[in-house]
């Protein structure tokens, strides 16, 4: 049974079929090849992005999806992640979206159950689906991004989509420049650097991140508007360059974004969450169609 753990898991050519994929539904057309196929959400963690897209997805390829409420499941009467997991896949699903905030745990339960294990989101390791949707926006966007870079801006040490973006994108050619505080930095032997002014005016993409306060071990900042001053992504900062902007979301608007940059046709925040859809249909379509 194939997983989709991390973005490591696809070669590079089981990826550009992925992209292909996307391209193909990029349409909003429906087509049923998941019918009679039924997929469970679980998501310990919060979502709006992922997992309505996963179910928009899933639907539109005729799948059954089942959700299943954390706040009322049997983890909350002491059951184990993996018995979970187990009881869910003795009830035969083919896939199993997961999202937790503990780092290891999708990979943990896929080696519990049948059914296809895919990562939502695990703790500040990875998120796979959301890599691919920001390669396949990239890709939309230039064609090719073999020797474009792309500057990632903000809480580095602390996300999963950074980690992921930067597996995935320097696979495809991509310079990853990394710009943080100290303190949201992580060991890397990427280029990086504490002032977004050094590089604004060579690089073709702006990937800026939430400041995941939830992650922090303690305070590193008196307010986020603090941050801000030093790397919220302005139009005073972009001026008339020709970059593009991403964002995973949620956007902490004028924290990690100004409000003009949001509604600026060079931001592609939008555009990154309709290509989630795609991307999504595309990897449950090859995780399960065949299934």
């Amino acid at each position: 049974m194939s997983h989709l753990i991390r973005t490591d898991d696809f070669s590079t050519d089981e990826i550009k079929e992925l992209l292909a994929d996307a391209k193909k539904f990029s349409d909003g057309r429906f087509e049923r090849i998941l019918q009679d196929k039924i997929i469970i959400t679980l998501f310990f963690e919060n979502s709006t992005r992922t997992k309505s897209s996963f179910e928009i997805a899933a639907k539109r390829l005729g799948a059954e999806v089942v959700h299943l409420d954390v706040a009322k499941s049997s983890t909350k009467k002491g059951e184990t992640l993996v018995d979970t997991a187990m009881n869910l896949d003795s009830m035969g699903p083919h896939a199993i979206i997961v999202r937790h905030q503990n780092a290891g745990v999708p990979k943990i339960l896929s080696k519990h159950t049948k059914a296809s294990i895919v990562n939502a989101g695990d703790g500040a390791h990875a998120h796979p689906s959301q890599a691919l949707l920001d390669l396949y926006t990239l890709m939309d966007h230039f064609s090719d991004v073999n020797g474009k870079k792309i500057a990632i801006v903000g809480d580095i040490k602390n996300s999963r989509v950074a980690n992921s973006n930067i597996e995935l994108l320097t696979r495809f050619g991509m310079e990853v420049i990394l710009v943080a505080p100290p303190h949201f930095l992580p060991k890397t032997d990427l280029r990086a650097t504490h002032h977004i002014k050094e590089i604004i005016d060579e690089v073709d993409v702006i990937m800026s991140l939430r400041t995941q306060t939830e992650r922090h071990s303690s305070q590193n900042y008196a307010s986020l508007k603090d941050y801000a001053s030093d790397f919220c992504i302005t139009e005073e900062l972009v001026r008339d360059r020709d970059i593009i902007l991403l964002h995973p979301g949620p956007v902490h608007r004028n924290i990690d974004i100004s409000d003009a940059l949001l509604d600026d046709p060079r931001c592609k925040v939008l555009k990154q969450v309709s290509n989630g859809v795609n991307i999504r249909m595309a990897i449950l379509k090859k995780l399960i169609a065949n299934v």
